[in-house]
């Protein structure tokens, strides 16, 4: 069963969110939150001795860049960093989830360059999501081995249309099970060509966080939890993931929604 978080502002969330980040990887067992946790953390970093995240654009990059970044006990060094989706448009232009990330979460860490993983724009678009995905098949070992990556964090935002990564409402994309990084060349927001996770490796992950705020999420927030027969892409994730999934909302967001809500961690 998905959790639905329901916070009183936007600062509640950053920090509820910096702890779940916290409890998902630190070295200090202590600031673990019960058995789960630590199955997780010893699982990351004892098992695979790396932390891998996937993360979305737009504000999550807020919300990273004040949520974890002065905890000197965290080590950087052991993050891999992919994006759930990437306009395919140079590194440095303004549509880039890439430099968004890197003005307002990657430069005030010390995960190294070679750990975050960037799509290759000068390549063709066919080609951009298929260097992505051998760049995936290097981390999470080899493709013939492992059918499908495992994250151990997909951080997601949600769009008003219902949309996550560029997993957009009745697209061909949503039926993708064979690849694990998918092309979208028709977006219905520009830019129209961009690459992103598939519903699969989304839902696959070990821990899945939207981050969804605000007045004008009410509607949609609503349907993807209350219409139990909705296929936006959402919703989609939360069936797929089932209580592996955490939504992290305010109060506002959430004002009509029927479904049980929590207000702590």
């Amino acid at each position: 069963m998905t959790t639905l978080y329901a916070f009183d502002s936007s600062d509640e969330i950053t920090q509820a969110l910096g702890r779940a980040l916290r409890m998902a990887f630190l070295a200090d067992t202590n600031v673990l939150a019960g058995q789960y946790m630590k199955q997780a953390y010893d699982e990351a970093i004892s098992s695979r001795g790396k932390f891998t995240l996937a993360i979305s654009g737009g504000s999550l990059a807020k919300f990273m860049g004040s949520s974890i970044v002065k905890d000197k006990s965290i080590d950087w060094t052991k993050w891999h960093v992919f994006f759930a989706d990437e306009r395919i448009v140079p590194l440095d232009h303004e549509d880039s989830n890439y430099k968004l990330q890197q003005a307002e979460f990657f430069s005030k860490t010390g995960i190294p360059e070679d750990q975050i993983h960037r799509i290759d724009p000068t390549l063709e678009p066919q080609d951009v999501a298929d260097d992505y995905e051998s760049q995936l098949v290097k981390v999470f070992a080899n493709k013939d081995t492992v059918k499908i990556p495992m994250f151990d964090l997909v951080l997601l935002g949600c769009g008003p249309d219902g949309h996550t990564c560029s997993l957009f409402p009745n697209h061909e994309i949503l039926r993708e099970d064979v690849a694990w990084v998918g092309l979208v060349e028709d977006s219905p927001k520009p830019p129209a060509k961009r690459i992103t996770l598939t519903l699969k490796v989304v839902a696959a992950a070990h821990r899945i966080a939207f981050v969804a705020t605000g007045e004008g999420k009410q509607e949609i927030l609503k349907e993807i939890f209350d219409d139990h027969e909705s296929n936006l892409p959402c919703a989609l994730v939360n069936k797929e993931s089932k209580d592996k999934c955490s939504w992290f909302c305010d109060k506002a967001a959430v004002k009509n929604v029927m479904y049980d809500t929590k207000g702590k961690l």
